[in-house]
């Protein structure tokens, strides 16, 4: 069953750039009310200017539990609920172990899975009040199959997984959906950070996503309430092969994998 969008507001993490504000105008076109969140409120405010409709622009880090509590209660205040949370905020760092810093490890994972559940904490109690809501994670294939120089990435990504399925069975029942959607390499500036010297770029630029693609995909996530999406199909047939039969996997994909 598909979900009408209009009138439904999605406070959107991340929405200053690539698939977040993608995902922003694409919801706005769909009649929703997209509010958008983000450090940088002058990107935000350059985007919201081509968004037709309702629409709302706070400036938040998801790294401060005080500033997401805060926009959250402004959004509520301001709309009277929120119907679906889009987790999209985070980013990548290519290092290898030997090489990374702890601070590494600890601000990615501040990030990427702390932002995560910052944001689900303050927003869920809202959407149990009302018996209905819709959180979606944006993970990543990182987050099931590790690769190397990725170790503090793919860490935070099976954190995010981690939360999102134990969520799932924990809120059976009440009205609260949550669901993860895992894409590949996508065409963002996502890799500005994670790839500065571009050799992962080169090295899988023909299999890398549009990023309109995957923000199609969300939307469809939220329109018809899936509780995972794996993309592109071919990474997620690779996936349960390395889960079934991980050393035939290594040997037959290592080379692949490591691209970085």
């Amino acid at each position: 069953m598909r979900v009408k969008l209009r009138n439904k507001v999605v406070l959107i993490t991340g929405a200053s750039s690539g698939i977040g504000a993608l995902v922003a105008t694409m919801l706005a076109e769909k009649g929703a009310i997209p509010v958008l969140t983000a450090r940088s409120r002058d990107k935000m405010l350059q985007l919201a200017a081509s968004i037709s409709g309702e629409h709302a622009v706070y400036e938040m880090d998801v790294t401060s539990e005080e500033q997401v509590g805060s926009v959250v209660s402004q959004v509520v205040d301001r709309y009277g609920k929120i119907d679906v949370l889009l987790n999209n905020a985070g980013y990548g760092e290519f290092v290898s172990f030997a090489d990374a810093s702890l601070s590494h490890f600890e601000e990615m994972m501040d990030v990427n899975y702390m932002g995560t559940v910052r944001c689900t904490h303050a927003v869920l109690p809202y959407m149990l009040r009302e018996g209905q809501g819709h959180i979606v994670n944006v993970a990543s294939m990182a987050g099931k199959m590790a690769t190397a120089k990725s170790t503090g990435y793919s860490a935070t990504k099976h954190a995010v997984l981690g939360l999102t399925n134990a969520l799932r069975q924990e809120l059976r029942g009440t009205g609260v959906q949550v669901s993860a959607v895992n894409p590949g390499p996508i065409d963002t500036p996502f890799f500005e950070r994670a790839d500065p010297e571009g050799n992962y770029v080169r090295n899988i630029g023909w299999f890398m996503m549009s990023p309109d693609k995957v923000a199609r995909t969300i939307l469809s996530v939220i329109e018809r309430r899936k509780p995972e999406v794996d993309l592109p199909w071919t990474a997620s047939i690779g996936v349960k092969f390395m889960q079934v039969f991980p050393r035939i996997g290594e040997a037959l994909f290592g080379r692949f994998m490591n691209k970085k």
